[in-house]
């Protein structure tokens, strides 16, 4: 049974009682509500009598907020309208902009009629929760859903584009031409043949308004299924709504009660796209005869128009299988025509004609050139030989003189080599009495230096039986201090590994490695940042990661080698009796998994409990880790973004692998957890350190670094207590969000899909 005003005035006042909704915010409601039900249709006062009016009123206008308690969103501006409901620019002012999402989103509010139903309500859901899966880069992204409790309205948060549809492309821009047409649809093939791979999903409402060209040049294709199945509800309760797809773009089968829909709807529709890209106007109305033919577009030839034909023809056997398939087989369609063929044959032998004639000119041309050049070259020869004669006379004279110069040059040599020879006995003489003193003089040297080496060997044998008999003394007081030091400490395996058991017999805690001491700088530096600004990070993320400071870690601890798998969580789970009060099921996120997995859908609250047990179990104190503990063992001692370099591989975490960073390879993006221990571990043995799950630290969330501990104590003072902070990144992130040093935070009695934890045990 509909509202009337009364009792929606009357919700919205239990709203403003229970702080929900401000003064403001309650008189604006309640205006547009009375507006709404009693102003006249068109604005003046008609005698005739309104309709009933389905579902509750929205009211919605710029700097209204809406949505539950814990996530808000401002309206900034209305950006569409249509059958679907309003599409509105909005704020995120709740903690959900920081777990996949930029602060901007946009809002597709849906009429009352098309949610009053609670079964048709969970039909759009999950609707939207399959578009939440199409991880394409020409699909726009669902982020979530989400109910005003003030209207009792629902709607989708989407990825907020800026450019504007085909729709009024075509209004701009007038008729395309053919190459043009593929650059705009092969990006939405390819969305289609993903979906349908990848998901089975057919879009089911192709048109130019649902195609969305952004202000980079992106092609976006929007509202996949979700018009259609908006549509099939607004048909159940008796609206005037076709089953599929939009008058004009639908395929004569849409709506006859078929089996599940096939490519061959869409099919349909990008072939009634392409003619009226390519002539300004649609082929036929949406009442089109079985036998109906339009003429053909401009800018095809004979066959192309025979394969548009086939895009969109009555039976949808006659059509290709595929949008993409549509589009080869038109360009494949594009050579001549059997006349033009004809045409091109004579015009080639016209051409090869003037080619023989213009070979025979060119054949007389170079026989007259051969005889030229013949008739030169005998010139030259001739020139040649005169040339030659002439300079072996001048050589004959030029010899003869030579042979003078050389004769007086031998004269001058001799008398110089004797010279020299005079000069050489006289200087070997010099030589042989200074070598004789020399020896002399080597030998009192080498005397003198055979004493000094044998005082220098007796000096050295008796500084190195001193440093002996230091070093076994240090050697003493070092172990000496060593077994001081350890004799209550813990003891782990040959691998490294300490691992508490129950105290009743019945299991054992985590696996747990040994953290060292030692200092680190905690923040990203100038460089990385840069670097993370071009992989596409906003400033007020890299803000929280200032100023870079060092911190010193002067306690050993232990951490767990893995993230809390859902095993060791059942475990818990019967042990205690625990409930979950999270939408999130633990045991079935939405995703496979086993109990090798980690553990999700667990607030920080939760992990509270499971520590509170898990000390109790063991007998030893368990408790997550400080927010700087937590960097400093997931650096293990390195200075780059991350454990193992500036750049990242699907082959190295789980994360979202259609996105890159600095420089890294695409991957696969596997829309879950992995096992926990299926990637590398970093130089500390620790695993899934980055991407997997986010993981809960003991501190609250600051907006950055000034006034933080230096010591590695958790920083509980201050800052926004209700939010604690996330490290590491998840399985539906970017890289960039896997670095090192990014800092998250999310409500500490909220859980998530993509929100786990890890345990840190204090040593004695």
């Amino acid at each position: 049974m509909m509202q009337t005003a009364r009792d929606k005035i009357r919700e919205l006042r239990a709203l403003h009682d229970d702080g929900l909704l401000s003064l403001q915010e309650f008189d604006r409601r309640k205006n547009a509500i009375l507006d709404a039900e009693y102003a006249p249709p068109g604005g003046s006062a008609a005698s005739v009598p309104m309709p009933a009016r389905q579902g509750t009123e929205l009211g919605l206008m710029t700097g209204q907020e809406i949505g539950p308690q814990n996530r808000r969103y401002r309206l900034e501006r209305l950006i569409g309208m249509g059958g679907m409901g309003q599409v509105w620019l909005a704020t995120d002012l709740a903690t959900h902009a920081e777990l996949g999402h930029s602060a901007q989103v946009a809002l597709k509010i849906l009429p009352p009629q098309l949610t009053q139903s609670a079964t048709h309500a969970k039909l759009l859901i999950e609707e939207s929760t399959q578009a939440r899966k199409l991880a394409h880069e020409n699909i726009v992204r669902v982020y979530e859903w989400a109910q005003d409790p003030a209207t009792s309205s629902y709607f989708i948060i989407m990825e907020y584009l800026e450019g504007q549809d085909l729709d009024a492309y075509l209004a701009e821009q007038g008729p395309l031409p053919l190459e043009s047409v593929y650059k705009l649809l092969e990006p939405v093939g390819d969305a289609l043949q993903y979906a349908w791979d990848k998901h089975k999903l057919v879009h089911r409402d192709i048109k130019p308004g649902n195609v969305f060209l952004t202000q980079r040049g992106e092609v976006k294709l929007l509202d996949f299924g979700i018009a259609s199945r908006a549509r099939s509800a607004g048909s159940s309760l008796g609206l005037q709504t076709p089953n599929a797809g939009t008058a004009g773009y639908r395929a004569p089968e849409a709506g006859t009660h078929q089996r599940q829909p096939a490519p061959r709807l869409d099919v349909y529709a990008v072939a009634v796209m392409i003619y009226q890209l390519l002539e300004g106007r649609m082929p036929f109305d949406d009442m089109r005869p079985a036998d109906f033919h339009p003429s053909s577009p401009r800018g095809l030839n004979e066959r192309q128009w025979k394969v548009l034909q086939q895009g969109f023809a009555y039976l949808q056997e006659r059509r290709p299988a595929s949008v993409n398939e549509l589009l080869a087989e038109l360009r494949h369609a594009a050579g001549p025509t059997d006349a033009e063929l004809a045409a091109q044959a004579e015009q080639a032998a016209r051409e090869q004609a003037a080619r023989e004639q213009q070979r025979q000119k060119e054949q007389a041309a170079q026989a007259e050139q051969a005889r030229l050049a013949e008739e030169k070259r005998k010139a030259m020869v001739a020139e040649l030989a005169a040339r030659r004669q002439a300079e072996m006379q001048a050589a004959a004279v030029d010899k003869q003189r030579q042979d003078q110069q050389r004769r007086a040059l031998e004269a001058r040599q001799r008398a110089e080599a004797e010279a020299a020879a005079q000069a050489r006995k006289q200087v070997l003489r010099e030589q042989l009495q200074a070598r004789r003193e020399a020896d002399a003089k080597a030998a009192r040297d080498a005397q003198e230096e055979q004493q000094r080496k044998v005082a220098q060997l007796k000096a050295e044998v008796a500084y190195r039986q001193e440093q002996e008999r230091h070093r076994k003394q240090q050697a003493e007081r070092h172990a000496a201090e060593l077994a001081a030091l350890t004799a209550n400490a813990p003891v782990a395996d040959a691998n490294g590994v300490l691992r508490d058991r129950f105290i009743d017999g019945t299991g054992a805690g985590p696996d747990l490695v040994l953290i060292p001491t030692g200092r680190f700088q905690m923040g990203s530096h100038e460089h990385e940042q840069a670097l993370a600004v071009k992989a596409g990070a906003q400033k007020n993320w890299l803000d929280r990661e200032l100023p870079q400071h060092w911190v010193g870690i002067e306690y050993s601890f232990a951490m767990a080698r893995f993230p809390v798998t859902v095993g060791q969580w059942r475990r818990f789970v019967k042990d205690t009796g625990w409930e979950s009060q999270s939408d999130t099921d633990w045991r079935a996120p939405g995703f496979a998994q086993n109990d090798e997995h980690p553990v999700v859908g667990v607030s920080w609250a939760d992990a509270q409990l499971y520590l509170h047990w898990l000390s109790e179990k063991t007998g030893h104190v368990y408790r997550l880790p400080t927010e700087a503990e937590w960097e400093y063992a997931c650096r293990a001692g390195t200075k780059t973004a991350f454990s193992f370099g500036d750049t990242i591989s699907t082959e190295q975490a789980n994360y979202d692998g259609h996105y890159t960073y600095n420089g890294g390879p695409r991957g696969a993006y596997i829309q879950g957890t992995s096992k926990v221990g299926a990637f590398q571990p970093n130089p500390w043995g620790l695993f899934d350190m980055h991407g997997n799950v986010w993981e809960w630290t003991q501190d609250v969330v600051h907006d950055n670094y000034a006034g933080a501990p230096a010591d590695g104590s958790a920083w509980e003072e201050g800052g926004d207590p209700v939010r604690r902070v996330l490290r590491g990144g998840s399985w539906l992130y970017n890289p960039r969000y896997l670095r090192s040093a990014v800092r998250n935070g999310f409500s500490a009695v909220l859980a998530n899909d993509i929100v786990g934890f890890r345990v840190a045990r204090k040593l004695a």
